[in-house]
């Protein structure tokens, strides 16, 4: 099939170009961007399976060779051009967070509706080994009804990743580490736990030096509907990380999930790929506590191979084989919890966050 990439400038577009180039389903790629420049060095750069580029949006919904597109956009431009897409007969699997806010996300899932294409989010750290394991073990009872989960995320600061880019600015971007990076966060927590994060309070502060209108620390404290609770900590803070948004070394996270029978574990600097479980359930009595290592395969996916599977399942899905990995049902959950954190932050309060349709 034959697949169309929207957006080159976008600090993930040419990993996106890499996944389609990697999977053998796609025999054609065409691009489209506003900048003729722009395309002219992607194609000099990953030029395989390119047939067409464009800067002109009304050829990529003129063709009737394309099965769907990934586009990834600014944030205030992207939710137009994805209602576009969708209306235009294509399926969309959409760089997050869509949008700025859950409103723009309802927008484009409107259109996904009304035109009966597939609308999927780029939450593809679901399709990751480890994380799949991890919600195992939970779907399991491994660990017993959960107690909390603790995450944080720590990445390079501002001044190594260009404060003029439109990442920075509150009004294209609308908002700073919580929306851009720290959603992947929350949607992991939801697809981890299998629970729904249901009131936030947070707070946030800009602490770098550099001219930013966003927030570049943030802590969010959450409830889950089971009782559970949930903290977040992210913040551009690492000063001897070196730059790059595909930077391995420029990240410190951790990921911690507490039941009463036991406990999971990962991360650390880098890309840490060990789970460490421990656990007194009776299934584990011999040996009740064991790590797992995950040696992952290379790929020039964004992903790698995981990131492969994530947009394979997204074409299955579109094809009417399975579900969606990751939807605009889950975009638009993340993103209420976001808002719900930006409005406890402004209001000094606790923040109730609305949940999805049941």
């Amino acid at each position: 099939m034959k697949a169309a990439l929207l957006g080159i400038e976008h600090p993930h577009s040419l990993a996106h170009l890499g996944t389609l180039q990697a999977l053998p389903e796609i025999d054609g790629i065409v691009l489209w961007d506003p900048s003729r420049s722009a395309l002219t060095a992607a194609r000099q750069k990953q030029g395989d399976k390119i047939i067409d580029t464009t800067t002109d949006l009304n050829e990529i919904l003129g063709r009737d060779d394309l099965f769907f597109a990934i586009a990834a956009l600014r944030n205030d431009l992207g939710p137009d051009i994805f209602i576009r897409l969708l209306q235009g007969g294509l399926h969309l699997l959409a760089e997050k967070p869509i949008g700025r806010t859950a409103a723009d996300t309802l927008r484009v899932m409107a259109a996904a509706q009304e035109t009966g294409k597939k609308l999927g989010v780029c939450y593809q750290n679901r399709s990751g080994p480890l994380i799949q394991q991890a919600r195992n073990f939970v779907s399991q009872g491994l660990l017993g009804p959960l107690l909390s989960v603790e995450v944080r995320l720590l990445t390079t600061q501002v001044q190594f990743r260009n404060p003029q880019h439109w990442l920075f600015d509150k009004e294209r971007s609308g908002g700073g580490i919580l929306s851009w990076l720290g959603c992947h966060y929350l949607d992991m927590i939801r697809y981890v736990a299998q629970d729904e994060i249901v009131s936030v309070t947070a707070e946030m502060a800009t602490r770098n030096d550099a001219p930013i209108s966003v927030e570049d620390i943030a802590t969010v404290s959450m409830r889950l509907k089971s009782g559970a609770v949930a903290s977040l900590h992210a913040g551009y803070t690492l000063a001897l990380s070196g730059g790059g948004y595909h930077n391995p070394s420029g990240y410190d996270t951790y990921f911690g999930v507490n039941g009463r029978l036991g406990r999971m574990y990962w991360g650390g600097s880098g890309r840490s790929n060990h789970l460490e479980v421990e656990t007194t359930h009776p299934d584990w009595a011999s040996a009740p506590q064991r790590r797992f290592d995950f040696d992952l395969a290379q790929s020039a996916a964004y992903g790698g191979v995981s990131g492969e599977h994530f947009v394979r399942a997204f074409i299955g899905a579109a094809q009417g084989q399975g579900a969606l990995p990751a939807g605009g049902a889950d975009a638009l959950q993340v993103a209420r919890i976001v808002d719900a954190a930006y409005a406890s932050n402004d209001q000094g309060q606790r923040i109730e966050v609305e949940g999805p349709a049941s």
